[in-house]
């Protein structure tokens, strides 16, 4: 059974990141990646220092050809199926029934976002559907903007949007969930709120045009920010032990330690501000806490 110093389940910013530290600090490591990253349809990676509007693969390829010159980083384009305890360790079982042990594991295996079942979404998501205005608001500011959603999340996402544009129409799909005063508070910043059911998003060559009631009325948007909340992209952490906050994250300490001995999680699996750069430096300090903590138990 091959064995790794540290193994990392996920290739994204976060993974690479922590890669790149470990391998320098010559830690054989492994990562584990399905290919299957959150931002895939994304036609820009907005926000990140020197690689601002890069196209997700094309920051993936990047730092891959990077850590090619490391013979300490190894890759397996698949996906992690089962991990659990081994021998003060952990062991990893690979979808085609390999076997791998190491000494300290980091999950960097993100989360999955929730998209409405909406007919016209798919052929916009990405390009006039987003999620994260810090990632995509600038592109879009003074434009009219939608955000879908529903209660207090709804109502936070189209006050956060203010920052961009003031041309704001709140979309719930049905009930809004709100009291008065928020509703209020909603008005107050000149953001409208539609309850009527949706039917359609309308657009063309991605760019979305119009958004579709039922009723047959219509509204011309530029594009809509979604709020349907998101779930772990990986039952590991919770196979594992973890303990979770009350809003779904992995509970992480200082290096993105967790309750689980030996165990880290980097990236917006643990985290609210999710953006790929802080996930890479989160990486980055969990490679630096599992390296210290090899060190203690190498050391006499």
């Amino acid at each position: 059974m091959t064995h790794y110093d540290v193994i990392i389940v996920g290739g994204g910013p976060a993974g690479l990141s922590a890669a790149l530290i470990l391998g320098r600090c010559r830690r054989r490591v492994l990562i584990c990646d399905a290919g299957r990253p959150r931002n895939a349809a994304s036609q820009g990676l907005n926000g990140f220092l020197t690689r601002d509007g890069i196209l997700p693969m094309e920051l993936r390829r990047i730092a891959r050809n990077q850590l090619g010159k490391y013979d300490t980083v190894e890759f397996r384009n698949e996906e992690v199926a089962d991990a659990g305890r081994v021998d003060g360790g952990f062991g990893i079982t690979l979808q085609e029934g390999d076997s791998l042990t190491c000494r300290k594991l980091l999950l960097a295996t993100g989360v999955v976002d929730h998209i409405p079942q909406i007919e016209g979404i798919a052929e916009l998501y990405g390009r006039s559907v987003f999620h994260c205005p810090y990632c995509d608001g600038w592109e879009l500011r003074g434009q009219p903007i939608g955000i879908y959603g529903r209660g207090e999340h709804g109502k936070g996402l189209a006050l956060e949007l203010t920052a961009w544009s003031r041309d704001l129409v709140l979309l719930t799909d049905g009930d809004a969930e709100l009291d008065g005063e928020s509703i209020d508070r909603l008005h107050r910043n000149e953001i409208l709120v539609r309850t009527e059911k949706i039917a359609a998003l309308e657009g063309a060559d991605g760019i979305l045009h119009r958004v579709q009631f039922a009723s047959g009325e219509a509204i011309e948007r530029r594009a809509v920010f979604l709020s349907c909340g998101e779930t772990q992209g990986s039952d590991l952490p919770a196979r594992l032990g973890c303990k979770f906050t009350s809003k779904g994250a992995v509970d992480t300490g200082t290096y993105e330690t967790t309750n689980v001995p030996g165990l880290y999680v980097a990236g917006d699996a643990g985290r609210y501000v999710q953006l790929s750069i802080v996930a890479a430096a989160e990486g980055a300090e969990a490679a630096f806490a599992i390296n210290t903590a090899l060190l203690k138990e190498d050391l006499l």
